[in-house]
């Protein structure tokens, strides 16, 4: 029997020939993994069971990236909740400041989570992977709880919705862009406990860390995974970085999907969510003049090499506008090194914006550029909602890392290109 992407991968780890949406599965997992957030709730869990060894320390990471470096005393606390579990259970994959970065950026960029691997975290974006060709998805801390002491979890197969995009995309327009066009072509809840599957000649073409970027994005559309078939891009990302066997899996061409989008986004300008919510998409070019209070350019949706290099392109030898904030947050200690090494952070200090350690400090208000009452954020994150990044009356603004750095030197929501 035909089956996706999606099908393929959860048939593969319970030995079945083929499995149907909607059936229940009880499915080992192939990595898990919380953040100092909810990995302290899956400790209590795990402690409370009685449980005395984790199924298999290689294979769990904890990581210490939303409250980090710790803000106050609170997070201090849960940073060490994590660092004692760690050091009891001999979990290897422990990453505190200084050697860690936003979970979704660091674990592909080490080679932990792979190709054809089914992944949860206690993170609604650990669906990034899904640009790997992983069944990657987020989950409750006491899912998680379970998952470190069995080392499975229970899923419902997801069906499968077919996105297919053809064309060719101007510059300045990528995955963030495509991801935004998506949401707001089929809503927040379009995807409802589905497994998007991007395809097309424009996924083809589309480098890794654009591909992540829209994988991230699955569950604003509320999908249960963002998946899209590993190809030589995906083996050129992941043959150096691997550190155990992967597989490649591809859904049949005769496989069946209950809601199939085909679109030419050659038109396609580069997008903006607007305020409060990722579905309310507008192209650039047709906003009106809106101005901005602070840029944040990071997370786990825009944090990485790529995208500083792009925000870097804008930059260069021109200055933040004087009342904006710009905050630029490599997704990754490396990502920080590389970034140095290529003189990215200069331009970015010469710019005059501020450059931080990894952290998902601002995305989700927590900490590193939280916004008050009636301020605007231009943010490459991924959320938009209400007080997501401060006050409840303050806005943020969804866009990719050009149209981001654009803002920032004018002061108003801009395309890139008046500034080139």
């Amino acid at each position: 029997m035909p089956m996706t992407l999606a099908e393929k991968i959860l048939a593969a780890h319970t030995n079945r020939s083929h499995v149907h949406p909607g059936e229940l599965l009880e499915v080992p997992v192939d990595f898990c993994f919380g953040n100092d957030i909810t990995a302290p709730i899956a400790i209590k869990a795990f402690r409370g069971t009685g449980a005395h060894k984790v199924f298999d320390p290689q294979r769990i990471a904890l990581i210490p990236d939303h409250f980090t470096p710790n803000k106050d005393i609170a997070s201090a606390i849960q940073v060490k909740m994590l660092r004692d579990f760690a050091k009891e259970f001999g979990i290897v994959h422990y990453f505190d400041v200084g050697r860690m970065g936003v979970e979704h950026a660091l674990l592909p960029e080490m080679g932990l989570v792979l190709p054809g691997d089914v992944i949860i975290g206690a993170d609604s974006h650990t669906c990034t992977y899904g640009a790997l060709g992983a069944f990657a998805t987020g989950v409750g801390s006491t899912d998680l709880a379970a998952a470190m002491i069995t080392g499975t979890t229970w899923f419902k197969v997801p069906a499968s919705m077919k996105l297919i995009y053809h064309g060719q995309l101007k510059p300045w327009v990528g995955g963030k862009d495509l991801i935004l066009y998506t949401i707001g072509q089929i809503g927040v809840d379009g995807a409802r406990y589905m497994a998007m599957e991007f395809t097309g000649p424009v996924i083809k073409r589309l480098p890794m860390s654009h591909r992540m970027t829209m994988a991230n994005m699955a569950i604003e559309a509320g999908a249960k995974v963002g998946l899209i078939a590993p190809d030589d891009i995906t083996r050129d990302y992941v043959q150096d970085r691997a550190q155990r066997p992967y597989r490649f899996f591809a859904p049949d061409a005769d496989a069946s999907y209950d809601v199939v989008h085909e679109w030419d986004v050659s038109a396609l300008d580069p997008m903006v969510a607007l305020p409060h919510l990722p579905e309310n998409v507008k192209p650039v070019t047709e906003l009106p003049s809106i101005a901005i209070d602070q840029v944040v350019i990071g997370s786990c949706t825009n944090g990485r090499l790529e995208d500083l290099r792009e925000a870097a392109l804008v930059l260069k030898g021109r200055k933040v506008h004087t009342s904006v904030r710009c905050l630029i947050i490599p997704a990754t200690q490396r990502i920080y090194h590389d970034a140095l090494k290529e003189g990215l952070i200069e331009i970015f200090l010469d710019a005059e914006a501020a450059v931080s350690t990894p952290t998902c400090g601002p995305c989700l208000g927590g900490h590193m550029g939280i916004l008050a009452a009636g301020e605007r954020a231009v943010a490459t994150t991924n959320r938009n909602f209400v007080g997501r990044m401060g006050h409840p009356e303050s806005e943020v603004y969804l866009s990719s890392p050009a149209v981001a750095a654009a803002s920032a030197v004018l002061g108003r929501i801009a395309h890139p290109d008046e500034v080139r």
